[in-house]
């Protein structure tokens, strides 16, 4: 099967909005974990989520990739600049430097190399944009939590290397771009 990649922005929000709302779609999260999204609530409800990445998108800020596959959203991948993020326990002493921070795949999709392809659209898209360096959070493949951000294999595949842990269970790997 062939896949497509498009960066989201205003022309494909119907897309993503389709994606992520539909069946095993992280759409209480709207892959908002690591972002701060501004809210009256301590908790930011599901629309509020909705909303803060929609306007991101709006205003032009980087937010992903989404997969296509015969002219269906299939998937998505979350990639931008590093400071768009609440700290992620990352080499803070890199500079120009993005993150890949989720992962979702349609069930009926995975299994299929999509990690791996959209880390490739992921690295080249960073690198577009400037980026000297993409760093990812992957963690072990029998890790209880965190598996949206990926698994530490797929990313040694990619030749990122290893920095250090954040947490118990993510590990900062970091790709220095040419």
């Amino acid at each position: 099967m062939t896949f497509k990649f498009r960066p989201i922005d205003m022309t494909n929000w119907p897309d993503f909005e389709a994606l992520m709302e539909s069946k095993g779609a992280p759409h209480n999260c709207w892959c908002t974990a690591w972002l701060n999204v501004e809210t009256q609530n301590k908790k930011a409800e599901k629309s509020e989520k909705k909303a803060s990445m929609k306007q991101r998108i709006d205003s032009g800020t980087p937010v992903g990739l989404l997969a296509y596959a015969n002219g269906k959203p299939i998937g998505w991948c979350a990639v931008a600049p590093r400071q768009s993020y609440k700290p992620l326990g990352g080499d803070e002493t890199k500079q120009q430097v993005w993150s890949i921070v989720c992962f979702f795949i349609k069930r009926d999709f995975r299994g299929q190399g999509l990690s791996k392809l959209f880390i490739a659209q992921a690295i080249d898209f960073a690198s577009r944009h400037g980026a000297k360096y993409v760093e990812a959070y992957p963690v072990a493949k029998t890790s209880p939590s965190y598996r949206f951000m990926g698994f530490i294999p797929t990313f040694e595949k990619a030749k990122f290397e290893f920095v250090k842990n954040a947490g118990t269970r993510r590990h900062v790997m970091l790709k220095r771009l040419d």
